[in-house]
């Protein structure tokens, strides 16, 4: 039966799951679909579903940014399936949960091929709605900071529609972004598709690729390396870093309340560029040099969550700091560089 949403359009009950999730006598398993899943958040988030002997986890990655080896420790479990695949392609699979995180997320995959970046946003996100309009499933998207673009807001709340450039070597990402922030919502209004939106903002940890161009992840290669730390000017920019496994405890529990978002989930603790690379240079290499480089067209000045909603509806807040965090990072990338401490 049809509903009123708060906004004053109608939106219809959510479609039937499988019959076996109403099942007398047996409990089938939760059966879990995550895009993206062979990245850098996607397979931590699958470390944590496989821990519930109750999911079934199924990954569908075209391993464009992603790596087999983050799965490796899953691979030939009976109840792990890794399908490649490209989202922009439609996939046939019965699930009961879709965590929608495909993308390039770091400006030097998603600038490399910007129509490919909207066609997987737009594209890949119409398919995965599909799906879940099919077989019943709850869907979360991983949407982004980016939809604030350089915000004139701040904190960013989930309220703030943003200040976006359009047409901008980034829009690719931050437009695709907000189309199918749209989407997701078109979808919940018209056929009563269960959605969850969570606005990710920038998160660190291992598995990050060493050279995606993002900034922890060039700091503390450039200092393994001995090469200088390449701050963007002016340096005062900002940015809030959320440790991986906060980010991952925060989309479980956005899929798994009753808000459908979209939620911002990120670490509010704000630091500049320079306060980062100095924190870089201590904790990792202290003789190393810090050098100013030229700036790319529409760096956001300043990010910083506003996570009163994750907090009051999620009951989630992030807890690693970023001087905790940055050591387990490093471990990661000695570990994958060959550079060990002396």
């Amino acid at each position: 039966m049809a509903t009123n949403s708060s906004n004053g359009t109608t939106t219809k009950s959510p479609p039937m799951p499988s019959p076996l999730r109403n099942s007398k006598f047996l409990q089938s398993n939760m059966r879990i679909l995550v895009t993206g899943g062979a990245g850098f958040i996607g397979s931590h988030l699958v470390d944590r579903l496989m821990q519930n002997e109750k999911n079934e986890v199924i990954v569908a990655d075209n391993y464009f940014t992603g790596s087999k080896d983050n799965l490796k420790k899953w691979i030939g479990h009976p109840r792990f399936e890794l399908i490649r695949h490209d989202v922009t392609e439609p996939l046939m699979v019965e699930v009961d949960r879709i965590y929608h995180l495909a993308c390039p997320a770091s400006p030097i995959f998603y600038k490399y091929n910007p129509v490919k970046t909207i066609k997987t946003n737009v594209i890949g996100t119409l398919n995965m709605l599909g799906l879940a309009k099919r077989v019943g499933a709850r869907i979360l998207l991983t949407s982004t900071s980016e939809v604030y673009g350089d915000p004139l807001v701040h904190p960013q709340p989930e309220t703030y529609w943003g200040n976006v450039n359009p047409i901008g070597v980034r829009s690719c990402y931050d437009e695709g972004k907000r189309v199918a922030e749209t989407l997701m919502f078109d979808y919940h209004r018209q056929h009563g598709i269960e959605i969850r939106i969570a606005r990710i903002f920038n998160t660190y940890g291992p598995r990050m690729n060493i050279d995606d161009g993002r900034v922890v992840s060039n700091f503390i290669a450039q200092a393994l390396r001995g090469e200088a730390l390449t701050v963007q000017k002016p340096g005062t920019q900002t940015r809030s870093f959320c440790y991986v496994s906060d980010m991952v405890d925060g989309l479980m529990r956005l899929m798994e309340g009753d808000q459908t978002g979209p939620i911002n989930i990120g670490n509010p603790g704000e630091f500049t560029m320079v306060e980062l690379a100095e924190t870089v240079k201590e904790l990792i290499k202290p003789d190393v040099e810090i050098k100013m480089v030229e700036n790319t067209p529409d760096d956001p000045r300043q990010r910083k969550p506003d996570i009163s909603k994750a907090k009051e509806v999620l009951g989630w807040e992030p807890k690693v700091k970023l001087r905790e965090g940055l050591p387990l990072m490093e471990e990661d990338f000695r570990l994958r560089l060959g550079v060990f401490k002396k």
